[in-house]
This record gives C-alpha cells, structure tokens and sequence, in this order.
C-alpha cells in the first residue's frame, strides 16, 4: 500500500469495504480531533461527511523527506525552507508602506523572510513555531533572504504525520490550521478503511489509474511527489467520471423518454434555401455548417437539444432564423425567447429585417412601420412574425390586432413566429403547434422556464436550440452542456473590424482623455456608450452608477444629447430611449450593462466602461461587441483603477486578446470554473480538485469511458455502485441536470 501508514491502519479481514456513497452519510463531527466548534467550521466551508473529509485535498505538499538545511541553500535556488521563527518586526519605512520581517532558523543556519505590505503575516508568525517558506533565496547585505515567500505554519500532532515525509498542506478553515486537519483525515482514513472502487478493472487498467483507496492514502500521506501525482490523477477522473455519467444518462434519458419531430428538410418550398439564398450577403462556412447540423438534428425523431455558441456578431440570428424555417416549412409554429425586453425587440427588428431581405416577409422599415405595402409580394412566402412581452404586442403585418387578437392568432396557429421574454410562458399563451424553439441566452433563464416553453407544444417535444453570445472554451462546454450537443460560430464574418481597446484611469487627465475620445467620435457624427455597473449609487459599493454619470456627463457635454437607460425604467420609458438612440437623436447613452447583448446600432464607434475592473472577461468582451458592428473603426475605453490582481488580469486580457474564446480561457483561469455561470447552476460544486483546463486530458478520457458505460448499461443496473456514488455525491445536482 502505497504512503507510510502504521502497522494498525491496515483493515480487519473480512471488513466489507465502504463505498464513498456510503461515507457521505456519515457525520464529520464524528471523527475524531473534530467536534464541536470544528465541526461547525468545516460544515460552514462544506465539509459535511467522511467523504467530505476524506476528498478535501490538500492545497500542496511540502517535501520534508529530503531536507536541505538553510546554510546548504544558494542564492538563485528555488527552496522551501524549514525552521522556527525566532524574531517577528513589522517597520513602516513611508506612510501607506509597511515592511514584516521575520528571522527563521533549522539549528544549521538562519534566513530572514520579507513581506511588503502583508502585515497579516505578522499576526500569524509568533516566536517559536515551525513554519515552511517557499520562495526565491537572495542575499541582501551578506546575508541570506526570501522575498514574499509563500509560508505554512507546521504544527506537528502526536502521531508525527509532519516529521521526515512528505507533508500535506491544507488551507485554514477557520481556526482549524493544518496539524488538526492532518489528525483528523489519518483518523478518518484509518476508519473507513477499506474503500470500495465501484471502477471496472478494464478502465484502471487501458489508463494507468490507481485504486481508489491508494489514490485518497497518498494524495495526504505519500511517501513521494510522484505518488501525489498519480493520486491526484485518480481523484481528478473520478471527479470528472461523476459528472459525464449523469451528463450521459440524462442525455440517453431525453433520447428514450421523448417523442420527438421529424421535420421535412426540402419541401417544396424549400423556406431554408428560399432564405439563404435572398439574403444579401453570403453566409460564412461556419455558419452554413451549423444550419446543416441543426437541419439534420431536426429532421430526426429525437428531439433536437444543441448549444449554439459563437464570438460577438459571428451571425447566430441568422441561424437561428434558418432553424425556425425548419419548423415553419413542416407546419410548424416556431419561437424564440429572451431575456430581457431589450433582446426581445432587437430580435423582432432583426428577424423581421432578416426575412424582408430576403424577400420572405414585408419588408423592415423601422420599429413603429414595420409594412411597406409596396413591396408586399403576394407571390412570395409571407412569414407571420409576432412580438409578445410583458409590455409590448405586435406583428409584421398591417393589421394590429392588440394583445388579445395576438394571443388568439398564436393559439390558431395563424403566426409562424412568436419572439418574447418570458411572457411566452404565462399562462394565456397557448401554441397550435410549437414545432422548434430558440432559447437566447440561455444561462439567465432557471430551469423551470426553458422547460414551461417546451411545455407549451401540448404534444410532440418541439426541437431546442440554445443560443449564448458567451463564447465557451471546449472543456468547459463538455462539462456545462455535456448533455447536448454543442455547435460553434468560430468564424467572423467578412469584414468585420478589431475593436481598439485601452484602458485609463478613472480621474485627472486620463479621464478627460477619455472624454475628449467621445467628443471627437460624435463630431464625426457617430455615437458613444456609456457603461457603469451600478445604477444608483451605494454605501456598500464603490462603484460608478448609471445615474450619476448621467447627471455628471450632462455638466461635461452640455451641448451633446445625452440618454439613460436602465433596468429599473418602464419598459416604454426604456423603448423610447433605445428608439432614440437607433435612430441618431441621442449622441450618448449612458446605460448599466442592459446594452450587454442583443443591442444593434451600427453608427456607435466608441464604449466607454467604467469600472472595468469589476466585470468578469466574458461580460466586458461582451460590451465591447456592442460597439464596431458598422462601416467605421471602434474603440473601447476602460477605466479602472484595479486594486485585486485579478482585476487588474482582466484589464491587460481585454487590451491584448479580441478573440472571445482567447478571453473565455482567461476568465476560467482567472475566475475558476465554478464562478463563470455560477457553481450550482453549472454542475460544478462536486469538481473539489479538477481544473477543466489544466486537467482536459483526463476529462476527455473520463468522458469517453462514462458515454461508453451508459451506452452499454443506460440505467447502470449492472454497476450500481457506480449509480449511487453518482446520485448521492451530486445530489440535487442530478436533478439539474436531468432537467437541463
């Protein structure tokens, strides 16, 4: 057995192993060293049970069993060093600077650890105890020193898990430092033993992967680093094997379990091609790549389930047009639904131009003139398009039968397409045949509300298509959307111009550089947003608000037109300011991130954001795709003053990378996983160890061996091990997925 274990740890014959289902059920406050306050303390931080413990990694390890003595070290060497603290200073050199130095010392030497503007350090180096520092070693007046250093407080237990070995470094929880957590995982670890493996031998064996009790010994009490390494592998694909198993069954479950349509591809006549081939400009690869991939998932009897993603203006309306025609040729009602007012009516305009561009539906001529009856064709295809909000009720055609009407036409089947935010789900709305539904922007909608859209078919599931704008790197859209297939827009089209991006800060003369920056763009007659994060100001956050940047941006530009636009306005108060922006009557647009998506305005050539630094990457690429969208060059202009070194990551990112899936790669390294879309709506709380970019080799393998199992077993009725480990370790995790 791999890791230095006593004589005692090893398990009574005929003990039946526990299997981590098992243990789950098993309170952490019942292992020793952890009662009490403790218990509530790793409760707090989610360590609940056994298992909980017992895959509760530790954050590095530091080798104790080749010890380099301090007077051994040379300058330029990479080291971690041991010894005790003997003296503890803190200096404050300037106002706003302070300076810890510490002098540690292993009975062969002594070494002095500096700290710049870390005075916390100070609090946890008392005189006496024994400390691990790793860092750089220099020599800074003729002796030796390490600048910064990373540093752990070694307290050693009665059992002496910390001395001659390689030692687990777990992160504090609460008062509970590493010595306690040690004692506690060795007491936990010698009382579950043995631990069930519910993996088939073939799969440890085609990839090299160690017992899954070996793997939980050695990932706290190895005997080596090379030992750390394969435990971690082992822990890594059992996280990753949890989570593709439930992706596969849910996903085997939508193919058995639903009645799906099978739509006609080319009839006569063919909508699909009448479209693509009117349209004024020619699609890109990748575009007519995806539509062939949508069109052959929809004309199978498995309900269509497909993520649609791609860069800021790849063409995923168009697509999601070519989609809706699918349904609309087999006789078909077809629906998208947004989540904002906004988005809603820029798809209405923009599914209504797209159409009239290609001849299939009176032509575009605005937001309040939506038919010019001098091009209405009777020889052409006629598309009903519907608008439906919670304010709003409307139509591509010269009758306007009010809300009413509008329902009763949907209900008759008399519309084609129905556009709208939530309202598509209330209860009044009733579909003739719901044939194919687009959800946009899918991550703000719950659960329950893509799945009432899905409802509103009253019969045959209708085919789903998921739309983000947020493009999603390859590892993160197996783990996410395991469970549906994913198309990518990872082409531009042609034409379409970087977007100068640079940042400055957020006073003095920087600022009015900025400034000067608008004005110059509108004197060319373009026009500029402007974004804050907030949109009234906060005791609790400083940060810019939407309407206080109005006010203040009205006393700088008192000759300019200046718009506000927010979340909390009445939807007509909000339709009127956008209206007014589209159509050149306002030079400026103050707004909080409700432009995010969905907003089109092609003579907008500058965005400036204030405090760039508290969005995430995604959402600041995101608002810059907002600007750049016509003929003339674009600018985005950050201001921040980041203080956190992720913010200030963020910053740098969004001045050297256009390429949205560069940024979303950024943001997963900078945010972690289980930030991006948020750690229980993405499935993501079970991944304790895993990194889905660091670790994409054993996701990939994870994933390949979890789709194979359920393809050949789909209820796991011959591993039932593995069914309940999945169940119970994801929990109310499962549930999400299944209904996802």
């Amino acid at each position: 057995m791999a890791g230095m274990v006593p004589t005692p740890d090893q398990p009574s014959p005929g003990v039946p192993a526990r299997s981590l289902a098992y243990l789950h059920a098993v309170d952490v406050g019942r292992v020793k060293w952890i009662r009490g306050k403790r218990a509530a303390a790793l409760k707090s931080s989610g360590i609940r049970s056994v298992t909980d413990l017992l895959l509760h990694a530790p954050r590095r390890h530091i080798d104790r069993s080749r010890r380099l003595a301090i007077g051994e070290l040379a300058v330029g060497d990479e080291a971690t060093v041991i010894g005790r603290v003997e003296r503890v200073s803190v200096r404050r050199p300037r106002p706003r600077m302070s300076i810890v130095e510490a002098t540690v010392s292993d009975g062969h030497g002594s070494i002095k650890a500096v700290w710049f503007n870390q005075q916390y350090q100070a609090r946890r180096l008392e005189r006496g105890i024994e400390v691990a520092l790793s860092g750089r070693i220099d020599r800074y007046r003729g002796r030796l020193q390490i600048n910064s250093p990373a540093v752990d407080v070694l307290e050693s237990g009665p059992d002496n898990l910390a001395v001659g070995r390689v030692v687990p470094v777990y992160r504090t929880i609460g008062s509970i430092g590493t010595g306690v957590l040690r004692l506690a995982v060795h007491n936990a670890l010698l009382r579950s033993r043995p631990i069930l493996d519910p993996l088939p031998d073939g799969l440890l064996e085609r990839h090299e992967l160690v017992p899954r009790e070996e793997a939980i010994n050695s990932i706290h009490f190895p005997e080596s680093l090379a030992e750390v390494s394969a435990a971690r592998r082992r822990l890594v694909f059992d996280e990753f094997f949890r989570h593709e198993v439930a992706l596969a069954m849910t996903r085997k479950r939508n193919e058995s379990d639903s009645v799906g349509i099978a739509h006609r591809l080319h009839p006569e006549p063919d909508l699909v091609e009448r479209f693509i081939d009117g349209l004024p400009f020619q699609l890109t690869g990748a575009q007519r790549r995806v539509i062939d991939e949508i069109g052959a998932d929809m004309a199978a009897p498995v309900p269509m389930h497909r993520l649609l993603h791609g860069e800021v203006g790849s063409g995923k309306t168009v697509v999601a047009v070519a989609a809706l025609l699918v349904g609309v040729q087999s006789g078909y009602q077809a629906a998208i639904m947004a989540p904002t007012e906004v988005l809603a009516e820029q798809h209405y305009e923009g599914v209504t131009r797209l159409l009239s561009e290609a001849r299939m539906a009176p032509r575009f001529a605005g937001p309040r003139s939506l038919f010019d009856p001098a091009h209405d064709d009777p020889d052409r295809p006629r598309i009903k398009v519907a608008l439906l909000t919670g304010s709003r009720a409307d139509t591509n055609r010269r009758e306007r039968p009010g809300r009413s009407g509008l329902l009763a036409g949907i209900a008759a089947g008399e519309v084609d397409i129905v556009i709208g935010t939530h309202a598509l789900i209330q209860e009044g709305v009733r579909f003739a045949r719901l044939g194919a539904a687009v959800v946009d922007e899918q991550h703000r909608f719950g659960v329950h509300q893509r799945v009432k859209l899905k409802e509103k078919a009253q019969g045959a599931d209708p085919d789903l298509l998921i739309m983000t704008a947020t493009p999603i790197p390859r590892t993160l859209s197996m783990t996410l959307y395991g469970a549906l297939d994913v198309s990518a827009l990872d082409e531009m089209p042609a034409g379409r111009k970087r977007v100068r991006t640079w940042s400055v800060s957020a006073v003095g003369e920087e600022l009015e550089r900025a400034h000067q920056s608008i004005r110059d763009e509108v004197e060319k007659g373009r026009q500029a947003f402007v974004v804050c994060p907030l949109v009234e100001d906060s005791d609790r956050v400083e940060a810019a608000s939407a309407i206080a940047e109005f006010r203040r941006l009205r006393r700088v530009f008192p000759d300019l037109r200046l718009g506000l636009l927010h979340g909390q306005m009445r939807s007509e108060e909000k339709r009127s300011v956008m209206d007014g922006f589209r159509s050149g009557d306002l030079d400026v647009l103050v707004s909080t991130t409700v432009i995010e998506v969905g907003v089109d305005v092609p003579n907008a050539t500058i965005m400036v954001i204030r405090d760039a630094d508290r969005f995430g990457l995604s959402q600041l690429h995101q608002l810059r795709g907002r600007v750049g969208r016509g003929a003339h060059p674009a600018q985005c202009v950050l201001l921040a003053d980041p203080t956190t070194k992720d913010g200030a990551a963020r910053i740098s990112a969004m001045e050297s990378m256009s390429d949205g899936y560069r940024l979303a790669e950024e943001d997963l390294r900078i945010r972690g996983h289980g930030t991006v879309f948020g750690a229980r709506q993405s499935g993501f709380s079970d991944l304790r160890i895993a990194d889905i970019l660091a670790d994409e080799a054993e996701l990939s393998a994870a994933r390949q061996e979890a789709f194979d199992l359920v393809d050949g077993d789909p209820r796991l009725d011959a591993h039932p091990d593995i069914r309940e480990e999945v169940r119970v370790l994801l929990g109310d995790e499962v549930e999400w997925l299944f209904k996802s």
